[in-house]
């Protein structure tokens, strides 16, 4: 069993920062690229960012210069650090993680439960 937990999240003014945190745990061989998503009321799930086992990263344009992504390999963990956040980034934040549970196995996607984000003007 994998389980991806996300902390971090809360009410920020505009221009503020917040960080994220998604720790992965349970049967993990391997974890490859992992991820952050988000979700605005009414909207579709978007990708804000993501990062290779390497390191290589990914940024939505609405995000780029203002948040970061990165890992710690040793605490299978990905963070998302916000900064000069606006109302349009309000939105509940999603971690994803490609991680295979044994040496012989693909890797399969798995999802956090979500953070909510709020930017208030």
């Amino acid at each position: 069993q994998v389980q991806l937990v996300e902390s971090g999240g809360g009410l920020v003014q505009a221009g503020g920062s917040l960080r994220l945190s998604c720790a992965a745990s349970g049967s993990i061989f391997r974890i490859n690229e992992m991820g952050w998503y988000r979700q605005a009321p009414g909207k579709q799930r978007e990708l804000v960012a993501t990062i290779t086992s390497a390191g290589s990263r990914n940024y939505v344009d609405s995000v780029k210069g203002r948040f970061t992504i990165s890992r710690d390999n040793a605490k299978n963990t990905v963070y998302l650090q916000m900064n000069s956040l606006k109302p349009e980034d309000t939105a509940v934040y999603y971690c994803s993680a490609g991680i295979s549970t044994g040496w012989y196995l693909s890797a399969k996607g798995y999802w956090g439960q979500g953070t909510q984000v709020t930017v208030s003007s």
